[in-house]
């Protein structure tokens, strides 16, 4: 968020942008400062994080703070002027395409079933994203959607995105503050001793990957924490999972699992050759981000469920699953401290000490009692 200023501007990097290059960073949330522009910033020293020296390619992390430069008058036009970036329009197929992923919309917002193998967002190389897609939402102003949070390329499943910049503002606090909750689908390798839990491993950029890969990391860590259900097996072969992430780390659902010896099936950047399945089974990457809820402008719930991509359904065919066994993993985490359990143990620790305190209570009326072969007066 920025901190409003005459001159320099601050911002604060949100949950969903750690991770993130500090280029992609402005394309994301300041597009119309180039390329060229913040790299001249960093070569005189005026673009900085956390009050040192930045550039383009570094990696930003959640709550660090982002200083950039006042806004720059847009160059005159006339014969020396450069010229500008032509955005090329959508064709009718691009239309269609993103048009046929809505699953839902409001007055604020639309819910879409990204596909796997579409990036979010452009950076290098990439320029079919979804993020360019949005022109063909805009609306009758030209006013396009904003993405307030993205998927992984290869990970497929709902995904909103805002309608204006006053929704696109409420959203982003809603992701960053952790009030909206999300639940994915994966097929896992293996099967996890344990059927239901919590995974509480801290992550961090793992060291010789750029920024691009996630480790667990018990010192130079980030808290990362991921809620899972086992909803069917195939013998010790795979599982099918639900997960809840209760933090927003990159590459979080695929590092934990991976981390505790189940990689996600078709996750090759963390599991290797162990992440692949024979039989028939897809080496796509089997995470789907099945449902999504958050409080909207008006403070009415929107809870969405996304349609399993064809490789994934097929996978679950394959290995014996009933779809319809999904969707039981609860939104709400429970509270320990309330569970029956627990109330029914402090009930009966309260009514033992009540009991003491009674008994108590009856020896000091009744006075002492005289001790045993005390001589009596006649």
């Amino acid at each position: 968020m920025a901190t409003p200023s005459d001159n320099v501007r601050t911002f604060t990097v949100g949950e969903d942008d750690d991770g993130i290059r500090l280029d992609r960073w402005f394309k994301r949330h300041l597009p119309d400062v180039s390329f060229n522009t913040v790299s001249r910033w960093a070569r005189t020293g005026q673009l900085r994080i956390d009050g040192k020296r930045a550039a383009p390619g570094d990696r930003l992390e959640t709550g660090q703070a982002v200083r950039v430069p006042p806004a720059e008058a847009a160059p005159a036009e006339g014969p020396g002027a450069r010229p500008k970036r032509i955005v090329q329009p959508l064709t009718e197929d691009e239309q269609a395409f993103v048009q046929d992923m809505v699953l839902a919309k409001g007055r604020d917002w639309f819910m879409l079933n990204k596909p796997p193998g579409l990036a979010t967002q452009g950076g290098t190389k990439t320029v079919q994203h979804l993020d360019r897609l949005l022109d063909g939402l805009a609306d009758e102003d030209g006013q396009r959607p904003k993405l307030v949070h993205r998927l992984d390329k290869d990970t497929s499943g709902v995904l909103l995105v805002a309608r204006s910049a006053r929704a696109a503002g409420h959203f982003t606090k809603a992701f960053a503050g952790r009030t909206a909750r999300k639940v994915y689908w994966a097929i896992i390798t293996g099967v996890p001793s344990v059927e239901e839990g919590v995974i509480d491993a801290p992550l961090a950029k793992q060291p010789g990957t750029g920024g691009e890969k996630m480790h667990v990391d018990e010192e130079n860590d980030l808290p990362a924490k991921t809620r899972y259900r086992l909803v069917d097996r195939a013998g010790n072969r795979a599982a099918w999972v639900e997960l809840q992430p209760l933090t927003g780390r990159t590459h979080q659902l695929r590092a934990h699992m991976a981390a505790i010896g189940h990689p996600i099936v078709g996750d090759a950047k963390y599991g290797g050759a162990e992440a692949f399945l024979t039989g028939g089974i897809s080496r796509k990457l089997h995470l789907h981000a099945r449902r999504l809820k958050v409080e909207g402008l008006d403070g009415k719930p929107i809870d969405q469920t996304a349609e399993l991509p064809p490789h994934f359904a097929e996978s679950l065919a394959t290995l014996g699953f009933d779809a319809r066994a999904g969707d039981n993993l609860p939104l709400e985490i429970p509270d320990p401290a309330k569970s029956p359990e627990t109330k029914a143990k402090r009930a009966a620790a309260h009514a033992k000490s009540m009991r003491k305190a009674r008994k108590g209570e009856r020896r000091a009326r009744g006075g002492a009692k005289p001790a045993k072969g005390a001589a009596r007066r006649k």
